[in-house]
């Protein structure tokens, strides 16, 4: 469904964490972000989020527009577009402005979708983690 538009947005990531790379504590930036790696803490970005298909993610993640073909045990808070490909897996509650779901895709948790309110709460900045961590979720 977004396919054609994420692909655009991705051709410019600020941030790639490779397939051999674990991150732990909160990962903000305002820039797009892939993910192949491991993750565990809290993801932060005004940039869109491609989440790989080996990619595990134990964090609450904030984005403008969401691409998840790995797996993600947090909330998840798009301000945008949601796309979950058929490997995607969610442990978490999911906000965001418009969700396409594919057929395999493993989802858990409660959904809400806004209309563009979110994106007035994330900034990708620090304080912005901490009250998606501890507020919104």
């Amino acid at each position: 469904m977004f396919k054609k538009q994420e692909d655009a947005n991705f051709k410019e990531a600020e941030t790639i964490i490779g397939p051999s790379v674990k991150v732990e504590g909160d990962f903000i930036g305002q820039g797009n972000i892939i993910v192949d790696g491991v993750i565990k803490g809290s993801i932060a970005t005004n940039g869109n989020l491609r989440v790989g298909d080996q990619a595990k993610i134990t964090a609450n993640v904030a984005a403008a527009n969401g691409l998840i073909s790995g797996e993600i045990h947090g909330n998840v808070k798009i301000a945008g577009d949601l796309e979950l490909t058929e490997n995607a897996k969610i442990f978490g509650d999911i906000e965001a402005k418009s969700i396409c779901i594919a057929r395999g895709a493993i989802f858990s948790g409660q959904c809400s979708m806004a209309n563009g309110e979110i994106s007035k709460k994330t900034n990708g900045t620090k304080k912005d983690a901490e009250t998606t961590n501890e507020k919104d979720f």
